[in-house]
């Protein structure tokens, strides 16, 4: 295996400074934050194409590479191209403007986009029909099956379809974003009437039914809707002449923005904004590869759009639609089932509260299973002891048992209040309707701060013992949805620590009243108090490194975007702190820079599970500190969100952070990459003398104890 150091002598080039003294460019400090998480989403369709994973999980990571890409565009790219219509000039961190970014987001994923179309007609597809699952053309199937698909075409489809055709009567109709649409012309069969100019027409696939239609009496072929209704068009245009149909997508701007001044009713105003979204500006045009030059020019013009806007597929345009096949019922194409457990300590006892108040309790998702969360906030609604519940909900999902909870507990008479994020981004519709249904159940809702996403995760319960009140705190480092917990690593925390406790009381009163909190005792909130304690933690490494004292920092986090910390670390670094990063997403930190970063080491895991727990680890001069929570290192996490870290006090679980968990992450050569000067990554790989280790598989069925590792783990990488 090619060392790390051998990695940096062969691609810093120009990064190292030829003379001690000689500063750092700005782009040389670096990396461009979305070019960065372009690296992420290569991650992702790498995992599509590899045929270590089984077939239908590499179609699963191929619709998610799809997926994640709309939403690029959707808000990072109509971002770029609004600074560039409004001549915005100032340059990004790394030193680029939005034009230049724009170039070099095109350059990036146009390759990435064909090769994901590629994979699945290619590779995926084939090999799922060996298997016994079809994507059928029309074409190929008898005549039975197509009489078949005839009669459901004229009893399910039919009726829904909407031809919009374009005259001087009719304007160019509203294409809406992300919806499949078939593009053809049509003329008037008989040619005598002297009318015989073609017209546009635009047909929009029914979003209301499934992009796949299963073929009669099977139960595992299909054929795309979109070909279907295109073999089907006469049926559309009786005494016209269709000619043959082109499938093409818009993707529109759907970021939304509620400023301070508009929000003097945030559920209203943002009601509003969503009924906005909708009409966002179209930002990308994809069209069928074949689609004629003449078709391509007009829509690109009629949206408004231009040539560089155009992406041309040579495959379904719709990849979603696939994720129907990854819902089958076929164990043999999918990983194998996770075995999660509930921690042997609450098996043995009656009722939560009980092992909270004996010791802190760790749960480590989706290895432990989340039903112990929902039972936690169960219980607090059913204990005539339990006198308030108060809980941060960010998103919850359509369907959440925390929330009908939380409304049992108030019907009860329990002093119930809700912190509702309602601005988390396209989970707007879910939350004002939770909102709305907790309110009329008697529940307090809180809609945050102004200015701010509240997106902490954290509930209070207060619980009569006897002559006192205690405190039971739950911090998480995921969101309270039951159904993505099976597929998020996260970590929660349960504690009754008293300063934690108190800290967590002062801090709803900050959520809630108009209490101006500016210390914790032990919690570290943003905007309060994170970004100042996370630089003084980072600041001691610094200091115990200069003094020969032990320093080091391993922090695992989705991004690392924020200038500020990202210079602390570099001077961690100059000091000789050792450090670890294992950063999921976007990180513009370059590592391993001569002069700059020659001891920061980051890699990143993708794998069958979404990385998304943060756990901070300080050496500290031998007295380690630990600590979780739900904040990456970004501005926007650091000044412009509600977040909240908590220190885990407990050794036995500070050990099995450092040293299972951290070590774990920095010992897998099965799902990391490392991050590499350029901003590009390298797959590690086991040399001959280690066997695979895949972190991910490691902690399945492991109880929260464990042996010390991260000292041995921690340079096995280099």
């Amino acid at each position: 295996m090619i060392s790390q150091t051998q990695l940096v002598d062969r691609l810093t080039g120009g990064l190292a400074p030829t003379a001690a003294s000689e500063p750092f460019k700005v782009e040389q400090r670096l990396l461009n934050r979305e070019l960065s998480l372009i690296e992420f989403f290569r991650h992702v369709l790498e995992e599509g194409l590899s045929d270590r994973n089984p077939l239908l999980e590499r179609l699963r990571f191929l619709t998610i590479f799809s997926s994640i890409v709309d939403e690029f565009f959707m808000v990072r790219v109509s971002a770029l191209k609004e600074e560039v219509e409004e001549a915005h000039l100032q340059p990004s961190p790394d030193g680029m403007t939005a034009e230049q970014q724009l170039f070099e987001i095109r350059k990036q994923l146009r390759p990435m986009m064909v090769e994901c179309v590629r994979g699945i007609t290619s590779d995926v597809l084939p090999s799922l029909e060996s298997a016994g699952i079809v994507i059928a053309s029309l074409d190929s199937l008898s005549e039975t099956e197509r009489a078949g698909l005839h009669e459901y075409f004229e009893r399910k489809v039919f009726p829904v379809l909407t031809p919009l055709g374009v005259d001087p009567a009719h304007p160019f109709p509203y294409i809406s974003g992300l919806s499949l649409n078939l593009g053809l012309m049509v003329r008037p069969d008989d040619e005598t009437d002297g009318s015989d100019q073609a017209r546009f027409v635009r047909l929009k696939v029914p979003p209301v039914l499934p992009g796949l239609v299963r073929v009669p009496d099977s139960d595992s072929k299909f054929v795309f809707l979109s070909e279907l209704i295109s073999a089907n068009l006469m049926s559309l245009f009786p005494g016209m002449m269709a000619g043959e149909s082109y499938a093409f997508r818009v993707t529109r701007d759907a970021d939304i923005d509620v400023r301070d001044d508009e929000a003097d009713d945030l559920l209203r105003a943002l009601e509003q904004k969503l009924r906005r979204r909708r009409f966002g500006t179209p930002v990308r045009l994809e069209v069928a590869a074949t689609m004629p030059r003449e078709m391509v020019e007009y829509l690109t013009q009629s949206l408004g759009l231009g040539e560089d806007d155009v992406y041309r597929v040579d495959g379904p345009l719709n990849v979603s639609d696939l994720s129907l096949l990854c819902d089958l019922n076929r164990p043999d194409l999918k990983f194998r089932p996770l075995r999660a457990f509930v921690p042997e300590q609450l098996k043995a006892r009656g009722s939560m509260f009980d092992v909270i108040r004996e010791r802190d309790l760790l749960l480590h998702h989706p290895y432990m299973n989340y039903s112990t969360v929902t039972r936690f906030i169960r219980e607090a609604a059913e204990d005539p002891d339990v006198l308030a519940i108060k809980i941060c909900l960010y998103r919850t999902g359509q369907q959440s048992k925390v929330a009908e909870a939380l409304i049992q507990a108030a019907e009860k008479g329990k002093q119930v209040t809700t912190v509702v994020e309602l601005k988390a981004r396209f989970d707007e519709e879910n939350n004002i309707e939770w909102a709305r249904r907790l309110e009329h159940a008697g529940v307090h809702v809180v809609y945050g701060l102004l200015g701010l996403k509240t997106h902490c995760k954290l509930t209070l319960v207060v619980r009569r013992e006897g002559t006192r009140l205690t405190r039971y705190v739950h911090i998480a480092t995921g969101n309270y949805n039951p159904l993505s917990s099976t597929t998020y690593t996260d970590f929660g925390l349960f504690t009754t620590d008293e300063e934690i406790g108190a800290d967590a009381t002062e801090f709803f009163n900050y959520l809630t009243g108009y209490s101006q909190q500016t210390e914790y005792r032990k919690l570290l909130v943003a905007p309060v108090n994170l970004r100042q304690e996370l630089t003084r933690l980072i600041e001691r490494e610094t200091e115990n490194a200069r003094a020969n004292r032990p320093a080091r920092i391993v922090a695992k986090l989705n991004r690392l975007a924020d200038p500020l910390i990202i210079e602390k670390l570099y001077e961690a670094s100059a000091a000789g702190v050792s450090i670890d990063l294992v950063v999921r997403g976007v990180c513009m930190l370059r590592p391993g820079v001569n002069g700059l970063s020659d001891n920061i080491r980051v890699r990143s895991i993708v794998g069958r599970f979404l990385e998304h727990s943060r756990i901070f680890y300080f050496a500290n001069d031998g007295s380690e500190e630990v600590y979780v929570g739900s904040a990456d290192w970004m501005l926007r996490n650091l000044n412009r969100r509600v977040e909240v870290i908590c220190p885990v006090r407990d050794p036995g679980l500070r050990r099995y952070l450092k040293d299972e968990v951290l070590g774990a992450y920095l010992r897998d050569n099965v799902n990391a990459r490392e991050l590499l000067p350029d901003g590009s990554y390298l797959r590690v790989l086991p040399d001959d003398a280690d066997e695979p280790f895949d972190s991910q598989n490691y902690f399945e069925g492991r109880e929260i104890n464990g042996p010390g590792r991260i000292d041995e783990l921690a340079n096995v990488h280099k």
